[in-house]
């Protein structure tokens, strides 16, 4: 063995892993204080109304999930996955750094005028541009962070999957402690001092983030970018489109498949959606070349992401729930008691409260829970990805009809006696459910789209997730538009549910109970959906990980202490480079060669 074999089989797994915990626990510190405070700063010193407060965060919001889809593609086509972190992360620094300025300096703020908006000229262009790069630069480093993270291990070798699973539960602890720090100190900065010191808090946190980020690259397994995924994905679509009157032959033993780099998975053919295996049937006297044919991998891969399409539409609506918590929530926390005894709580912090639930929990779930669940499952993460992602939906249901009663309770207080409002802390049971909710459901969706992407699709993949996020904000505007608008032709005042700026006057708890009955009926429609779903290592033997080798493993694991480095460099070798035991039987002929099933 090389020396250069030598130092690759020490790169990746926990040590590299560290580096970006780093920077996720720092850049999360400004992101999640952002997410939390934001609609005050819209409200208070940009004098945006009530709902347009709202609306402005959950935009906000929504864009930065929603281009993590552009992390995601960049990362898998162009540049490798730290690059476009470090890309995307530079572009994050300068907004913060616009962002601060508008806020430190007076003449850069609007004068309030008593309409929904009062931000136009040069401010509503330094506002918006600020707002929308950092949207651009937090979602592409999102859309790019979490699948490099998880390329640091070998889902294919027993024992390298199980610490993957045990990455992703890490990683939200990471995230977890990270705003933990922004909702309490750094919001309390900018709510009590002044908005320009928590900018800078946040800017300053990031920076070292990515720079803690960028020295770590001597210790990280780098993956090459390969094929664009949406160009593979349209051929199969143009393909299956342009042999749609073609007879399907009887036998998938007849369609195309094709070698094109050792280092490639091959996928096995499922019978599901066959209308797209007609874009691997190979016509006579036709070359195989790419808009002509495609390869059943490449086929498969398709219908992968199509299979994963319901998932994401299920998780939506829990996406427009979380969204109540980071605007209504806040502007409720702010009409309370916000005294905890001499000290004054800025509502925007309230959400410490789910957080230190799930730092306590994820390593209770870590520790306890998953070494249980796996002997009695011998899943490598305890439970499926889909499992945890069912638990949270339910709480996310609950935890808006408990906000519901908590929202009646505090406006006939502020009705009755509106000097002696209720506690800010009556905000935690709806916080705390929901917390406990988004650990199970972020956490399965991230190792769900992780595991579940073709190989040159996996930050694409992983960046479903935020889309679901994105969906789920931009839906919540359109809920409270909607609502408003229907709501004022129906009830006798003639009055939104939501309109005004006095929460006093409102129906918001109609609005929360709106919400959990219609995140019940998503949770059945999800109930049917990954019912439906087969998980790919279900159908593709050669990629999946044997349960009975886990088990040895883990005796083996017990027994000696540790698996020698050199035996798992070469599982790991043999696994993402070399064929699989079914490859090796097609007598050596070319890695690039068409051939015939």
């Amino acid at each position: 063995m090389g020396d250069k074999e030598v130092k690759e089989e020490h790169k990746g797994g926990f040590r590299a892993s560290m580096f970006i915990f780093v920077l996720l626990a720092l850049d999360n510190m400004g992101f999640v204080a952002n997410m939390a405070s934001l609609v005050l700063y819209f409200y208070g010193v940009m004098h945006f109304d009530l709902s347009n407060s709202a609306n402005t965060l959950t935009t906000f919001l929504g864009s930065t999930f929603l281009l993590s889809l552009v992390g995601g593609f960049i990362s898998d086509t162009y540049f490798n996955r730290l690059t476009t972190c470090l890309f995307f992360g530079s572009l994050e620094v300068l907004a913060l750094v616009m962002l601060t300025v508008q806020a430190a300096l007076d003449q850069l703020h609007p004068d309030a005028c008593g309409k929904s908006s009062c931000v136009k000229g040069g401010i509503a262009v330094m506002f918006y541009t600020s707002l929308y790069l950092l949207a651009l630069g937090m979602g592409g480093v999102r859309g790019s962070l979490t699948a490099f993270g998880a390329d640091q291990f070998d889902e294919k070798s027993p024992r390298e999957a199980k610490a993957l699973a045990s990455f992703f539960n890490w990683l939200l602890l990471s995230s977890t402690l990270g705003s933990i720090i922004g909702v309490t100190g750094v919001v309390w900065v900018s709510t009590q001092k002044a908005w320009h010191w928590g900018f800078t808090i946040a800017t300053v946190a990031s920076s070292i983030g990515f720079l803690t980020l960028a020295l770590g690259k001597p210790f990280y397994r780098i993956k090459i970018p390969g094929q664009s995924p949406i160009l593979r994905i349209s051929q199969v679509i143009f393909v299956a489109f342009k042999n749609r009157k073609l007879p399907l032959p009887e036998s998938h033993e007849e369609l195309y498949e094709v070698y094109e780099s050792a280092k490639l998975e091959r996928i096995a053919h499922t019978n599901q959606m066959r209308f797209l295996d007609r874009a691997s049937i190979l016509e006579q006297n036709i070359e195989p070349q790419a808009w002509k044919v495609c390869s059943v991998t490449q086929v498969e891969e398709v219908k992968i992401l199509t299979r994963m399409l319901p998932i994401l539409a299920s998780t939506i609506i829990m996406n427009t729930c979380l969204a109540q918590l980071q605007t209504f929530s806040v502007q409720q926390g702010n009409m309370m008691n916000l005294k905890l005894g001499s000290f004054t709580v800025p509502a925007p912090s309230i959400p410490v409260i789910p957080l230190l639930f799930m730092s306590i929990l994820i390593p209770i779930y870590e520790f306890l829970f998953v070494p249980f669940a796996r002997k009695i499952t011998h899943h490598p993460s305890g439970v499926t990805p889909l499992q945890r992602v069912g638990v949270g939906l339910v709480l996310s249901f609950i935890s808006m009809a408990v906000a519901g009663i908590v929202e009646v309770k505090r406006r006939d207080q502020g009705i009755k006696d509106p000097s002696r409002p209720i506690s800010l802390f009556w905000l935690s049971f709806q916080y705390a459910i929901f917390g406990i909710a988004d650990m199970f459901t972020l956490v399965g969706l991230l190792e769900f789209f992780y595991r579940e992407a073709p190989e040159n699709m996996k930050s694409l993949s992983t960046s479903f997730t935020y889309l679901s996020m994105s969906l789920g904000y931009f839906l919540s505007t359109v809920f409270v538009d909607v609502i408003n608008a229907v709501t004022k032709r129906v009830t006798p005042s003639k009055q939104g549910w939501l309109h005004g700026l006095d929460l006093n006057q409102n129906n918001l708890n109609l609005f929360y109970w709106f919400l959990a009955i219609l995140s019940c009926l998503n949770f059945f429609n999800y109930l049917y959906w990954a019912s439906w779903y087969k998980y790919k290592a279900d159908e593709d033997s050669n990629s999946m990980v044997n349960l009975n080798t886990l088990k040895s493993v883990d005796e083996e694991e017990k027994k000696n202490g540790k698996v020698k480095a050199k035996e798992s460099s070469q599982t790991s070798e043999a696994n993402t480079e070399g064929p699989s035991s079914s490859d090796e039987t097609d007598d050596g002929r070319n890695s690039r060669e068409w051939k015939h099933r």
